[in-house]
């Protein structure tokens, strides 16, 4: 088969497929229980495995579901999978690959159903809005995976992901981005990228900041354009220690957005959001020892002079800074043996259910902004 219908499995590719496999085997399981037909679409499916066999994302999706733990009690609900590769020997590859899983399995469950696409995207996407008329979208996992930046506008985006359960794990060419983003050659493509022209504004090629710029403004935009209230971003980098591209988790719920940064910290233990190709087949040492020092610190002065429970400190956490909620605890107990903090109601010293009152010493102060990238380095 031609090399660029199936390719060679590149680390970060890998690693994204873990993103992806790891916060399904959540999400399956979590809309199961609140809606009677959930969707997953995969809009750039390609050919559903690789050069060694390794499985795409498509049958990693599919996979997840069909072995999932909880498969029993989760057949109340209708999963549809969209899957769709405009390249016409990829999609026959993938087509391929999913009737020989058919097969394998004796069919599929009842409450499964799977649409196979060989459309460009914006067609596919158009078809499920037109025919949805003044009907929403059920709940959608969205995992936009294009090759390059022209396939996905921010106005798609944001009608396809209008319903407000819906959720979207997308990939942005940063590197493409950084060498063209004021070239003024595809400006309309880029236009059409952030729903704004803004990217223009970005310091000059070269300049410090170009690429922080541009990464900003793709996840404002998110935000504001399409309504997320929360936006994590994934940063890749290749071998050469240049940024490839950085995938963007939005969602406007404060357990999903605790989830997919669960799932990332496994991937970069040092609370970074980033993964390195040269770094792929190294041990990372001291995996479990998480440094909490930085959101010891953010805790003791946001909180400072306030009894608040130990849930919104929970919030906050996963909704402002780049650790997530199960890191609170193991801050709060160093800190109630050092005598730092107190709690009213506490039943046991050192733990801290759900309910817990606890209190901060200090001059009460005001919450920093919300941002999108690591606020400790």
């Amino acid at each position: 088969m031609p090399k660029d219908t199936i390719w060679a499995l590149e680390p970060h590719t890998g690693v994204k497929h873990d993103l992806l496999k790891r916060y399904l085997a959540a999400w399956f399981a979590i809309m199961n229980k609140h809606n009677k037909r959930v969707v997953f679409m995969d809009g750039f499916a390609g050919p559903g495995a690789y050069e060694s066999g390794e499985p795409g994302s498509p049958i990693i999706a599919l996979t997840t579901f069909l072995d999932h733990s909880y498969s029993a009690s989760m057949t109340d609900t209708e999963y549809v999978f969209v899957f769709n590769e405009q390249d016409n020997l990829r999609h026959a590859s993938l087509a391929d690959l999913l009737e020989q899983e058919r097969v394998r399995r004796g069919g599929w469950p009842e409450n499964l159903r799977i649409v196979v696409e060989n459309q460009n995207f914006r067609d596919v996407a158009e078809g499920i809005l037109t025919g949805l008329g003044s009907k929403s979208l059920a709940p959608t996992f969205a995992f936009l995976d294009p090759f390059g930046y022209k396939d996905i506008p921010m106005s798609l985006i944001k009608r396809l992901m209008s319903y407000s359960r819906s959720e979207l794990f997308v990939y942005l060419d940063i590197n493409s981005l950084t060498r063209f983003a004021t070239a003024g050659n595809v400006d309309e493509h880029f236009t059409a990228l952030y729903g704004t022209d803004e990217f223009k504004d970005a310091p000059r090629d070269g300049a410090p900041g170009r690429k922080e710029f541009l990464h900003d403004l793709y996840a404002r935009q998110l935000r504001s354009e399409c309504g997320f209230e929360y936006v994590q971003s994934f940063e890749m980098v290749g071998a050469n220690n240049k940024t490839i591209n950085y995938m963007f988790f939005c969602t406007s719920n404060l357990l999903g957005l605790d989830k997919m940064k669960s799932v990332m910290w496994k991937s970069a233990p040092a609370g970074n959001y980033q993964f390195i190709d040269r770094l792929a087949d190294q041990e990372v040492l001291f995996q479990d020892e998480v440094d909490v020092a930085p959101l010891r610190t953010e805790l003791l002065r946001v909180f400072a002079g306030q009894s608040v429970s130990v849930d919104s400190l929970e919030d906050y956490v996963t909704a402002r800074t780049p650790f997530v909620k199960s890191h609170v605890r193991r801050t709060l107990v160093p800190l109630q043996k050092e005598g730092l903090i107190s709690s009213p109601n506490q039943r046991k010293r050192g733990t801290f259910p759900t309910g817990t009152i606890v209190g901060f010493p200090g001059e009460p102060t005001s919450l920093p902004e919300r941002t999108t990238r690591p606020v400790f380095k």
